[in-house]
């Protein structure tokens, strides 16, 4: 654990629960929180949203994917709203888990399980079925993608500016594959924030090697 007693700083995490990627980035970024003064906020984002204007550019088990994605951040969302924010981390964490460690399909049963895991209502799986929490959906996700622009996915990390009152340093990413663990974990998030926060940086990226490892 970090002895630091340096003021946490706040970071923005946005993330579409079915991304297997977005699963293990989020992952690290709790294991950044053991050994750097960090606090998290969750957020929702829609890589069905993101890509609802080019679905037919998309291989069809993306397409069929994409169709799935709705309902678990409609829920999601809902239970922001109606339950407090505060349970938006452990509803993810529940549905990650299923998703991604247990390999669950993405259908209702499965939200249900998250929310009796998380003690919120099962009937919250409802929203999964109504565009009723859309208009939040949507600029929570619009909140995310402002920062780093249309061409990238899941997830967006953005924590405060340098200068005080300045824009706040965002990005995609990083990928991580699989979870850094201990320190090794905490300089991977002190090189990319350092990385991220040069004004003239873009991008950087190499082929990935393989499939995501959850180990």
């Amino acid at each position: 654990m970090h002895a630091s007693t340096s003021p946490a700083t706040p970071i923005d995490f946005w993330f579409d629960p079915v991304c297997p990627w977005t699963w293990l980035t989020s992952r690290w970024m709790l294991e950044v929180g053991k050994h750097r003064p960090v606090e998290v906020s969750w957020h929702v984002m829609s890589l069905s949203v993101l890509n609802e204007n080019r679905l037919d550019d998309l291989p069809e088990r993306i397409r069929v994917l994409m169709g799935q994605a709705w309902a678990p951040v409609r829920v999601l969302t809902a239970a922001g709203l109606l339950h407090g924010s505060e349970v938006i981390a452990p509803l993810y964490t529940a549905l990650g888990s299923r998703y991604h460690l247990e390999q669950r399909p993405k259908d209702r049963a499965t939200l249900e399980a998250a929310l009796r895991e998380t003690g919120l209502p099962v009937d919250l799986a409802d929203a999964g079925d109504t565009d009723r929490y859309d208009e939040e959906l949507r600029a929570s996700h619009r909140r995310g993608i402002a920062l780093v622009g249309e061409d990238v996915g899941s997830p967006v990390i953005a924590v405060p500016g340098q200068d005080e009152g300045g824009a706040p340093v965002a990005f995609f990413g990083p990928v991580v594959n699989p979870v850094p663990k201990g320190e090794a974990a905490a300089r991977l998030w002190d090189g990319v924030l350092a990385v991220a926060s040069a004004p003239n940086f873009y991008e950087l990226k190499r082929t990935r090697t393989g499939g995501p490892d959850f180990s």
